[in-house]
């Protein structure tokens, strides 16, 4: 079977559909070019044929892009010479598109054919660079459609045209928040900023498309006609030149360098904006190759599409019957208990929000309110959504309402007494089916499980704050925790539509056992003098969203704090971060204990915006007379938790490397760029980064010693994905 199909009417119009064989919706493949291409052959050479209408067979959407599996393999499948086997099959994708494009003219643009995209609705990636490449763009009127070109964030760029075409439609201005950020937007909003060209009811479609089509139009695209000129100028022009400053500017200012694919993008569309059309397809080419061929493109497809997604629809999930949550209860009403209602309700579950005073329930349901509130305001919801949204909250003090859960959340206060007793009083109102998990961060599932009398049953679900925004969850199995209770738990993220992983119970998990090395040895440097713009800096630069220093003030002193006196107490003399404790004492002690309080690490002005670094940190700790270079900041920064990550898979802590590479980019933004910690020792090599852990050992301490499974690797020249990749596989 083929994924697309013609058919030609009485009037001489073709319509291609496309129908990718299998899937909810059209992604492309190799075979779906060469399927379109014999088609557009057919349709050219058919006298009969007075015009192409492209359009999908999936109700509401046209396309969601290239299929990432085939673009994370086409490097291994170009054979001995990668880069000229990338660059020949870019180069004979850009000929079929253009030849859509020309739609058989000749070299004085007359004759051909017009050829039209009608989208029902959703285009992205190569489901947008089609119809750039035809004549004329119309789209159904689908609130609920997103198009735009959303490359750029999972480490490519649109390169099938789609940097050459839009700038050229546009000007560098009008594309770079499609091209830069990925923007989405629906088929009005992308008619306004001039992505699309039309909009019509979804029932005039084909109708309109046709319409246009025996209206005889005109038909040449711009840039192939003479005296074509670049809208809001060239980079030689005066303004054009301005455009672009700013454009390396603003890239530069938000990657800092660390992402290859925005340099190249933006590289492809100044050097491609210099040069006749058909050029700028064989530079963006060229600068895609490029992206191609660096090892950051394949590892964040993998961890940010392939693995990410994989997770999601339950790639570790045990064998058992569906578990989708119903009813699901929620203890406590604070922060966090009123973010997980928030998205429990929207997800369409009914939800009992459980607080000590009546007082606080309401308050934690009117997080709901406020929340659809401001998407009223941004267009994003409406009044009968919130109304629907909040009728699925029932605030009460009254565990009786729990009658009927399946699912119970609890996210009271983070001590053991209180959640025992929260969890004894649940199981009395509850059925003997209904699913306990604790939402913690630090305290062991196994012990907490202890309150309970079917331990099987009881399991762990670490949120993120703010619950609403971040997208990652992390479950924790207990030592008796049962698959009933993971599946649970799996389904149960699945309805919220955020990505799980699945962890084996250990002090901090996965997540904070490895965030907290990372704020530690950003700590620890401040003790030894280095400048904390450069610790904070060094960080940004290989990709973090904040550094260790401005995240300790974000997430508070005082509980940096707190998670060091109770892991002392647990771990008594083994305890290894006494250096850290001197800083993070001392800060509390004075009260800076972060943003919260309007001081920290920073000074902050009375609106909470940081000023620059707080004077008095050198006066305590002062500025050492040789700073470290940046590579040896970057990598303390780095191997302090790639390190932990190894030891958390040595540990059976983790059982999939591919949760712990999504999980890590997910949950504190570990460098996207590299794909995680597990990809990004594999593109450093684990031979390298076994020498360079010695060489850290040596100069720093015994925290970067080389982890046994990650010796053995180097000594047989593994890698992490080549041996545990795939599918679950512990060490």
């Amino acid at each position: 079977m083929t994924d697309f199909t013609m058919k030609t009417d009485a009037d001489g119009v073709a319509t291609i559909t496309w129908d990718t064989v299998g899937k909810s919706m059209n992604v492309m493949n190799q075979q779906g070019f060469l399927d379109l291409d014999a088609l557009i052959d057919q349709a050219l050479a058919d006298d009969a044929i007075k015009g192409v209408i492209i359009t999908s067979g999936k109700e509401g959407s046209f396309a969601g892009g290239m299929d990432l599996n085939i673009i994370a393999k086409m490097k291994e499948a170009a054979g001995d010479n990668p880069a000229k086997g990338l660059m020949d099959g870019l180069m004979a994708t850009h000929a079929i598109l253009r030849k859509i494009e020309r739609g058989g003219m000749d070299d004085k643009n007359k004759g051909g054919k017009p050829i039209v995209a009608a989208l029902p609705g959703t285009a992205l990636g190569i489901g947008l660079e089609i119809p750039l490449a035809c004549h004329r763009i119309i789209a159904a009127d689908n609130p609920k459609a997103k198009i735009g070109l959303p490359e750029i964030m999972v480490g490519i760029f649109p390169g099938m045209g789609g940097t050459a075409r839009l700038t050229r439609k546009l000007g560098a201005m009008g594309a770079s928040p499609f091209l830069l950020e990925g923007k989405l937007s629906d088929p009005k909003k992308a008619m306004a900023g001039g992505l699309i060209d039309e909009v019509v009811p979804a029932d005039e479609l084909l109708s309109k498309a046709k319409e246009w089509i025996l209206s005889e139009p005109k038909f040449v695209k711009p840039w192939d006609e003479k005296g074509y000129k670049i809208p809001g100028g060239a980079p030689y022009h005066p303004a054009g030149f301005m455009t672009f400053v700013g454009a390396s500017a603003m890239v530069n200012g938000k990657t800092q360098g660390a992402f290859p694919a925005a340099k190249a993008l933006l590289s492809a569309v100044y050097e491609g904006a210099l040069v006749p059309f058909d050029t700028a397809l064989k530079i963006e080419a060229r600068w895609f190759t490029n992206v191609l061929m660096n090892p950051s493109s394949s590892a964040m497809i993998r961890s940010l599409f392939i693995n990410k997604e994989a997770l999601e629809k339950g790639a570790n999930r045990p064998q058992v019957p569906d578990q989708t949550v119903k009813k699901v209860g929620v203890m406590g009403a604070g922060m966090m208990g009123a973010g997980i209602a928030l998205v429990s309700a929207m997800a369409g579950m009914e939800v009992v929000l459980i607080d000590q005073k009546q007082e606080a329930a309401d308050k934690g349901k009117s997080y709901t309110a406020d929340y659809m509130d401001k998407g009223i305001k941004r267009k994003k919801a409406t009044e009968e959504k919130k109304e629907a949204t909040l009728a699925r909250i029932t605030a009460t003090t009254d565990y009786a309402a729990l009658e009927g859960c399946d699912l119970i959340i609890e996210a009271v206060f983070e001590d053991p007494g209180v959640k025992a007793e929260v969890t004894q009083n649940v199981l009395k109102h509850v059925g003997p089916d209904c699913i306990f998990a604790t939402n913690t961060s630090t305290l062991p599932i196994s012990e907490l499980a202890k309150a309970s009398d079917k331990p099987e049953q009881f399991i762990g679900i670490h949120f993120f704050s703010p619950v609403e925004k971040m997208m990652l969850v992390e479950i924790i199995k207990g030592e008796k925790t049962g698959p009933v209770a993971v599946a649970k738990a799996l389904d149960y993220v699945r309805q919220i539509r955020k990505t799980p992983i699945v962890v084996n119970d250990a002090r901090f998990f996965y997540c904070n056992r490895c965030i907290i090395p990372y704020i530690n040895e950003g700590l620890r440097m401040v003790a030894e003098g280095v400048a904390p713009a450069l610790i904070d800096n060094a960080a940004r630069q290989l990709g973090f969203p904040v550094g260790p220093l401005q995240l300790v003030d974000e997430t508070s002193i005082d509980l940096g704090a707190k998670i060091a006196r109770a892991t002392k107490a647990a771990m008594g003399d083994a305890y290894p971060d006494a250096a850290v404790d001197e800083v993070i004492f001392w800060m509390e002690g004075l009260g800076r204990l972060g943003r919260k309080s309007k001081a920290g690490f920073f000074d902050y002005d009375e609106n909470g915006k940081r000023l620059g670094y707080w004077d008095g940190l050198e006066a305590q700790y002062p500025r050492a007379e040789a700073q470290p270079d940046l590579t040896e900041v970057q990598h303390r920064l780095m191997f302090a938790q790639v390190l932990e990550a190894v030891r958390a898979l040595e540990e059976n802590v983790l059982e999939d490397i591919r949760e712990g590479d999504v999980g890590a980019i997910l949950a504190w933004g570990f460098a996207p760029w590299s794909g995680g910690p597990f990809s990004w020792l594999d593109i450093i090599g684990t031979p390298y980064a076994a020498e360079r852990c010695d060489q850290l050992a040596a100069a720093h301490g015994p925290r970067f010693a080389t982890p046994a499974l990650l010796r053995e690797m180097a000594d047989e020249g593994d890698s992490f994905y080549a041996r545990f990749g795939g599918e679950a596989k512990a060490a």
